[in-house]
């Protein structure tokens, strides 16, 4: 977030972000967007998200649209080892298609996500996909949840569990959003005790490590701030 004490008068979704480092992540679609975004003129963090997803009627900045997002993704994960490709005859046409090559990554990750969603202690083993020392490793989870949620793809991860424990799934994933899409982090008044009850206290220790960082992480309340108003939550 642009370092400017007026900012906190305006809504997270608001605020100007800035790029301080665009060394290359590795990442396609996460380098083209810092790259995009360092040589263009300072925006919101809604804006950005809009422009970038091809929801803006200015078309003078259609350009700033990410192309093909769906496919680049997949390819990222064939590179992973986590799909494949294969090629499938759909009638007169042959498309290639990205079926799940390790479904351990893929249970590892359900798994995870039910932890977030059902337990009440949660308990975050660490595996190839989130190692011991990587940063922020409840924060990303939750992060993860949030946008799976905000792009209506949570229930891809719950459907061996029941309607009522799914119900409550979502009502947990809602709270969360609803926690940290401000910033700072933090539980709401009166809410649920029952699921995650540690999870406040391990987002504030890794928060509390990176003081110097506030300002990043500022960046991610934003953005959650926009996934509470997308259309797939109405």
């Amino acid at each position: 977030m642009q370092k400017d004490s007026s900012r906190r008068r305006f809504p997270l979704a608001d605020r100007v972000i800035e790029v301080i480092d665009d060394t290359l992540t590795g990442e396609v679609l996460l380098d083209e967007a810092l790259k995009m975004m360092k040589s263009s003129e300072k925006m919101s963090v809604n804006s950005w998200i809009d422009l970038m997803s091809g929801e803006t009627w200015n078309l003078m900045k259609i350009g700033y649209q990410l192309k093909q997002v769906r496919e680049r993704l997949a390819k990222g994960l064939v590179d992973k080892g986590i799909l494949r490709t294969e090629k499938r005859n759909f009638l007169l046409f042959d498309m290639a298609t990205h079926p799940v090559a390790d479904g351990g990554a893929k249970d590892d990750l359900n798994r995870r996500v039910r932890n977030i969603c059902t337990s009440r202690t949660v308990i975050l083993p660490a595996n190839a996909w989130l190692p011991e020392d990587i940063e922020f490793r409840y924060l990303r989870t939750i992060t993860m949840v949030c946008a799976a949620y905000a792009a209506n793809v949570l229930e891809n991860a719950l459907v061996t569990m029941s309607h009522e424990s799914r119900e409550r799934a979502f009502a947990q994933v809602d709270e969360l959003l609803a926690e940290y899409s401000q910033w700072p982090f933090g539980r709401r008044p009166g809410g649920s005790q029952a699921i995650g009850a540690n999870l406040a206290q391990a987002i504030n220790d890794e928060v509390s490590k990176v003081k110097d960082r506030e300002l990043q992480l500022e960046i991610v309340a934003a953005c959650l701030s926009v996934f509470t108003r997308l259309d797939s939550l109405l």
